[in-house]
Parts: C-alpha cells; sequence; structure tokens
C-alpha cells in the first residue's frame, strides 16, 4: 500500500490535545477525526452544526483529503454530512472543520473528543478539456437515474 507524508498541526481549540486523525484496523481506508470543543454540542433533528477538529494539514499537490460520514453515527444517531463526502484542497491550510446534520428524530450530543467523521487521503488528477463536436458511442450512450433498473428489469 502506498503511503504518503502529510505535515500536520494541532490548532488546540479546546485546551486539550485533540487526538490526531488515526486509522483504527489495519485495513481502514478512512482515519477518525475528533471534535475539538470546550463544551457538548446538541444538534437537533434536521439541525446542521459545524464542528471543529482543532488540526490543520498540508496536502502534497496531487492529492485531496475527503471528509466522510461515520457509519456507526449514521445506523445509530442518523447522524451524516451535509456535503459528503468533504473536500479539503491540497492548498488548504485552515481548520478542518465538519459540518453534521442530524438526520433522526432526536437530539444528539457530540462530545468534546468524540470520533465523529472520517478522512480518506486521494491522489487526483487534473483534466483538460477537449472540445469535440460528437462523443464517442457508448454502450449506455445517454441513460442514467435508474436507467439500469429499468434494464435489468426488461431482460
Amino acid at each position: 500500500m502506498e503511503e504518503v507524508q502529510i505535515q500536520i498541526k494541532r490548532l488546540r481549540q479546546s485546551g486539550e490535545a485533540v487526538s490526531l486523525p488515526v486509522y483504527r484496523t489495519e485495513g481502514s481506508a478512512g482515519m477518525d477525526l475528533c471534535a475539538d470543543m470546550n463544551v457538548d454540542a446538541v444538534i437537533a433533528p434536521l439541525e446542521r452544526v459545524l464542528i471543529p477538529t482543532g488540526i490543520a494539514v498540508a496536502l502534497p499537490p496531487g492529492f485531496e483529503a475527503q471528509i466522510r460520514p461515520r457509519s456507526g453515527l449514521a445506523l445509530k444517531e442518523g447522524i451524516t454530512l451535509v456535503n459528503s463526502p468533504g473536500t479539503i484542497d491540497s492548498d488548504y491550510r485552515g481548520e478542518i472543520q465538519v459540518l453534521l446534520i442530524n438526520l433522526g428524530k432526536e437530539p444528539v450530543v457530540i462530545r468534546p473528543g468524540q470520533r465523529m467523521a472520517q478522512m480518506v487521503v486521494q491522489r487526483v488528477c487534473k483534466a483538460q478539456w477537449e472540445e469535440v463536436e460528437e462523443l464517442p458511442p457508448s454502450r449506455r450512450q445517454e441513460g442514467g437515474f435508474g436507467h439500469t433498473d429499468e434494464k435489468a428489469n426488461s431482460e
């Protein structure tokens, strides 16, 4: 598995040393991000809250970090990200913050230091557009939004 060195800075918003992102298992693709706050954040149903992580990173050119929901919080509490996945660009140096939303029926409490999202580091490439009069044909063509479901039902 490829590894990449990434600079990280603790911002210590809460006064406590926040945990750095960490892979929890050998096969984990994402690293857990923890809430860096002094007090609990109560998220009412359908409310959005921006939660600080207390860290900033310097991703190398050609990489991004994707911020994604934690499946356990999504299943048990209805907590997910409004902009999932969130993107951290290689030239961003500010604090990583996570925009959570409560899709459940009850208020949810996010506690200081709680694991509340995950971060996946990915390679990216730059697109160069080549404008053409016609696109090459494909088997799918313009089918979308359930197109393959309809085809599977007719076979």
